[in-house]
């Protein structure tokens, strides 16, 4: 069980707690959040937010568990992590479940989010060679080279609502097998599968302490970046709070990762396939209502394809089935929270206030039964212009808008002026304009006629520009590099050992 029933705020209901050192743990704050199933709107549970000492509790038993954990052989570590793999796959439905009840996204997409978690536990049970070091025989005479890595110590991930599963494992399957100890901060919105997999990597035998769980708001996260024994930070977020983490973090010394916001765009040229180009429109911008990272949420309209894809566009948005989560009709469910699908309304308020045309309006939309849900139909937009908010910011929600521009030029101009860098596709027949988009755009992950380009576990995920703050992408071999230290040793045993002090640079002899 990963919930306790408990008294909150007068009501009888669940309560979330952290998991410190192999054990649940209650949380010591006196502040905390609801946690509602968006569908119905109803509250199913609560989350207590730590305190600064429960998150030193948190880095404590992390500190303590590192030495014997980091010393363990890598073959260990990794036949460790494929026991936790081998239970992933055996409980991916209850965490798929999990996923929908807390966040909203239809089944069949929790599914998937729980699928591609597996695909970096997979990646991480190669450990043992991806941490093979490089050697050089005789760099001088008697003299040998060789470098290594070597973990990091206690590190951190703070992981967001949109994929509580999936993000969370970009971070603690490498850095566990690398030998480090881990603490993972979650978001308070759908914090259960958080606990979920804490379980499961208890079953698999992991030491207790090797992988923690604190339950918590801003205050946990301060304090994890603010305290000297966490050796770095690895965040998924806004664009806002990725530059705060990395330039806090970096100040206090500490290696961090932050992953900002996006504004994907989708490029459709006049030679491609309309019908394909709409159909990766419309999943990649009302999948899991749009509340995804690498959603598209731009189409970028060449010459007169624009007069051919928008009226699909249209019939299909209008058409799109919204429903709960748990019905397998649905291709949309709820949005998070009542105040995100507030916040997503008062974009598509703007987007109308400043002239862009609203073809599809998904303001007051229900869904019978479920007139409590966080529920917004798809939107879709028209003649959006650059100095718009709605194309200027992120909106995270089920909102897409649509430029028309003259030339592929033009649509790579467009995208490259933008602040953002995350994802960007494609959509041509022509090889020449797709080596050339790849070849120019500004942007970290790239599609051609792949709607969403989310790379492997072995590729490496992260964006450019204001999407990304650091020097590493997360997961792959960026994320050995990002969980370990490299050293570099030297080492010569002369039989003869020449008297008297050296004092130029040594060089090759």
């Amino acid at each position: 069980m990963v919930l306790v029933t408990d008294k909150v705020q007068d009501n009888s209901t669940d309560k979330v707690l952290n998991y410190i050192n192999g054990q649940q743990a209650e949380a010591s704050g006196t502040e905390g959040q609801v946690v509602y199933n968006p569908a119905t709107g109803k509250q199913q549970s609560y989350v207590t937010f730590s305190t600064t000492n429960d998150v030193d509790q948190a880095v404590q038993a992390a500190k303590a568990a590192f030495p014997k954990w980091s010393e363990t052989p890598p073959i260990k570590r990794a036949r460790l992590m494929n026991k936790f793999l081998s239970l992933l796959i055996e409980n991916k439905d209850e965490l798929a479940v999990s996923i929908t009840a807390e966040h909203g996204k239809v089944l069949s997409d929790a599914l998937g989010e729980v699928e591609r978690g597996i695909d970096i536990v997979e990646f991480a049970c190669g450990i043992p060679q991806l941490l093979k070091g490089d050697f050089s025989d005789q760099v001088s005479t008697g003299m040998d080279n060789w470098t290594l890595r070597q973990p990091l110590g206690v590190v951190a991930g703070i992981t967001p609502f949109n994929f509580p599963v999936m993000v969370p494992s970009w971070m603690f399957p490498v850095a566990i097998a690398c030998g480090n100890t881990f603490i993972l901060k979650p978001s308070p919105t759908d914090p259960t599968p958080s606990l979920l997999i804490a379980d499961l990597m208890k079953k698999a035998g992991f030491p207790d302490g090797v992988f923690n769980v604190i339950q918590g708001d801003k205050v946990s996260v301060d304090a994890l970046i603010d305290h000297p024994d966490v050796k770095a930070i690895s965040f998924v977020g806004s664009t806002p709070v990725a530059n705060a983490i990395y330039t806090r973090g970096a100040s206090n010394g500490k290696r961090v990762q932050a992953l900002g916001g996006a504004k994907n765009h989708l490029v459709v040229m006049p030679d491609a396939d309309i019908n394909k180009a709409v159909d990766g429109l419309i999943g990649a911008a009302y999948g899991s209502a749009g509340e995804r990272c690498m959603a598209i949420s731009v189409a970028v309209l060449v010459g007169d394809v624009a007069d051919k894809v928008i009226p699909l566009l249209k019939q299909k948005a209008e058409n799109l089935i919204v429903g709960t989560g748990m019905d397998g009709a649905s291709e949309m469910g709820p949005i998070v929270t009542d105040a995100a699908r507030q916040r997503i309304s008062s974009y598509i308020d703007a987007g109308a206030n400043e002239g862009a045309d609203l073809l599809v309006d998904g303001r007051n939309f229900t869904v019978g039964g479920y007139e409590d849900g966080f529920f917004l139909g798809a939107t879709l937009f028209d003649n959006v212009k650059t100095n718009m908010k709605i194309y200027q910011e992120e909106i995270f929600g089920p909102v897409l808008g649509c430029v028309r521009v003259d030339t592929l030029e033009d649509a790579i101009e467009l995208i490259n002026n933008h602040q953002f860098g995350n994802g960007v596709s494609c959509y041509t027949q022509n090889g020449n304009t797709a080596r050339l988009f790849g070849r120019q755009i500004e942007v970290g992950m790239v599609g051609i006629n792949v709607p969403i380009p989310v790379p492997m576990a072995w590729q490496g995920f992260g964006g450019w520009k204001q999407s990304l703050f650091g020097d590493m992408h997360a997961y792959g071999e960026e994320g050995v590099r990002f969980y370990t230290k490299q050293k570099s040793i030297m080492q010569r045993w002369p039989e003869n050992i020449q008297a008297g002090a050296e004092f130029s640079m040594p060089v090759a002899k």
